[in-house]
Parts: C-alpha cells; structure tokens; sequence
C-alpha cells in the first residue's frame, strides 16, 4: 500500500508550514500562505496532471507545456463543501489535438485525487490548445 505523508507546525493563529518530504510551504493568513482550498485545487491540479502525463508518455505524443486552473464554489450551509469545481486546461504545441482530449478525459478517470472530489461536487473540464 502507498503512503504519503505532510508535517505541518502552527503557532496559535492560522499560520504554519507544512514540511513533506521534498519541501515546505507557507499555510495560512501569512504573506506567501496557502489557504485549504488553495491546497485542495493544487492537489487536484497536480494529481490530474501527473496521470495526464503518464497517458501522455503511454501513447508516446508529444506536447511543448501545460497550464491547468482550478476554480470552485461551494455550498451554502454550515459545512460549506464544495458544489462545482471547474479544470481549465490549455495544451500548447500538441502533436494531436484528438489525442491529447482522450488523455484529458482519461486523466479524470484516473486521477484519485479527482475521483475523491467528484464525491461531493460536480466537475467540469475544458481544454483548449495554443499553437
């Protein structure tokens, strides 16, 4: 089974920094802090790319660089999960733009960390290509 783990150290407001294995970031309403949502959207960014990637390498296409943005809204009520999430992708110089929306669309269903949030929200994803 694998495993990951964080650390993270607050002081006695929300501030704090969270230390994995390979780095740290800054946590909180600090300078420079990320927020959980931020970190939420990131994982899911990061995740979803990650699996787009391997599919990517799989089929052997080729591509210049990536950009993904995560935007979401929550629920009204006292726990405000999440309602809609939104994944922007844009693509630039790709081999075959038939091909790299198959690899986006399986990096969906592949993504655990995207297969965890559609749980509770409903997802949407876009692609668009840069020359």
């Amino acid at each position: 089974m694998a495993s990951d783990n964080v650390k993270v150290e607050f002081s006695n407001d929300f501030n704090g920094i969270m230390t994995a294995p390979k780095g740290t970031i800054l946590i909180g309403k600090q300078e420079g802090g990320f927020r959980p949502y931020n970190l939420l959207f990131g994982a899911l960014a990061s995740c979803f790319y990650s699996t787009f990637l391997s599919i990517v390498e799989k089929k052997k296409l080729s591509f210049s660089g990536a950009s993904v943005e995560i935007n979401g809204v929550h629920r009204e009520g006292q726990i405000t999960t999440l309602e809609h999430v939104w994944i922007k992708m844009i693509i630039r110089g790709a081999s075959d733009e038939k091909q790299f929306r198959r690899c986006v669309e399986l990096g969906t269903q592949y993504c655990s960390i995207h297969e965890t949030i559609s749980k509770v929200a409903t997802i949407e994803t876009t692609v668009e290509f840069e020359k």
